[in-house]
């Protein structure tokens, strides 16, 4: 069964390790832990019962606590795999920064990550052009 630990974003990796050096410790029947970039502030691990989840997450630091049900492999799937998109973006395209503290802002685009589906725009509507690093999916196209 398959089971999602809250716990404190940014700290996932961290406490993977933890959990996984106290299973191999207490040896407890963990089948496995996977920590995936889409899922920011949890931990999904294989344990044979919600007793066991629950044990293993006992005192670990920044475990918040396991999600209610138990999930199955397939609420997953669209979580774990990475869907690649279509990148219509060239350099030197004006767009609009659709989210984040620059957002309805236009822009230039200087560059494209298309492996890290990140782009680096410049802010064209203010005094000074500041470079900036954001994901694709938050910019519009306005001008090709």
């Amino acid at each position: 069964m398959l089971f999602a630990f809250r716990v404190t974003a940014g700290q996932e990796n961290i406490v993977a390790d933890l959990l996984n050096e106290k299973t191999k410790k207490t040896k407890a029947p963990i089948q496995g832990i996977v920590v995936s970039p889409y899922l920011k502030g949890y931990l999904i691990a294989e344990a044979e019962n919600e007793v066991e989840a629950k044990r293993l997450i006992t005192n670990v630091p920044h475990v918040k606590g396991v999600l209610q049900r138990p999930m199955q492999i397939e609420d997953l799937k669209e979580m774990l795999e990475s869907k690649p998109q279509e990148i219509t973006l060239e350099e030197s395209d004006l767009v609009e920064i659709t989210s984040g503290p620059f957002k309805g802002e236009k822009a230039k685009v200087v560059r494209i990550f298309k492996d890290k589906e990140e782009v680096i725009v410049e802010l064209v509507e203010v005094a000074v052009p500041i470079p900036v690093t954001i994901k694709i999916n938050t910019v519009k196209v306005l001008q090709q």
